[in-house]
């Protein structure tokens, strides 16, 4: 009980001294944890790595898809597809189908 008497007067001569201390505080607890603070900046930093990363793995699926496209109205492909999707073959050709077990 001692001690906090002792505070509080160290309080009551000295009062800007402590609430400098307690806006110092508030200041530094809303830099690291408020809406615009280090922890909200550096979540947001991963999240933006993890989504660019999907945006160069999505960007190189299009380039993929784009020469499948290209590719497919060429006679070549088409008869490619037909072969493997739905086991067609040409006459005097034996056919073998693999499955995995």
């Amino acid at each position: 009980m001692n001690y906090l008497t002792d505070i509080w007067g160290s309080i009551r001569l000295n009062p800007k001294k402590y609430v400098i201390r307690v806006i110092l505080a508030l200041v530094a607890i809303w830099f690291v944890f408020g809406d615009f603070g280090l922890v909200t900046r550096i979540s947001m930093e991963l999240e933006n790595r993890k989504l660019e990363k999907l945006q160069a793995e999505e960007d190189k699926k299009i380039v993929e898809l784009r020469g499948t496209i290209k590719n497919a109205y060429q006679p070549d492909s088409v008869e490619k597809v037909a072969r493997e999707r739905f086991n067609f073959h040409k006459k005097g050709e034996t056919v073998f189908i693999i499955r995995e077990p």
